[in-house]
């Protein structure tokens, strides 16, 4: 079975160009946790912990309430299809936050308006991705 991943190495994906914010900002809060909140909470309390390819798994995991017990099994038949990579996350999208993917996979998240930010888009060492426009 083939396998799809969403993980970038060493890659910074830039906040789309049509974003609406001028910052990172926080996406609201539900009653029902949306993908953004999910993402947001694993990537800010977790920096450089998790790969795109383990934090899309994760929320699909917890969204629809599998036990880990299954997770290999699942986890198998869910990238035997192609996923959106963090191009396409509403935080790059909407919400003002850009990803680095260091050199292991790992990713974390940084508002637009961080220095951290700039440091990366002005970084020649590092591939540098758009995130995917919101009319797309």
């Amino acid at each position: 079975m083939k396998f799809h991943s969403t993980n970038y190495i060493d890659t910074f994906i830039e906040v789309a160009e049509d974003t609406q914010v001028s910052k990172g900002t926080v996406p609201p809060i539900r009653n029902k946790k949306t993908i953004a909140e999910m993402q947001y909470e694993l990537i800010t309390q977790f920096p450089y912990r998790y790969t795109s390819d383990e934090l899309l798994f994760q929320i699909y995991a917890d969204r629809n309430a599998l036990n880990e017990s299954d997770y290999k099994e699942v986890r198998n038949i869910f990238f035997s299809k192609g996923h959106d990579c963090l191009r396409a996350s509403p935080l790059t999208k909407t919400y003002g936050f850009g990803i680095h993917s260091n050199h292991e996979s790992k990713i974390a998240g940084y508002g637009m308006e961080t220095k951290e930010y700039r440091n990366f888009i002005n970084d020649t060492t590092i591939k540098k991705v758009k995130a995917m426009k919101s009319n797309k």
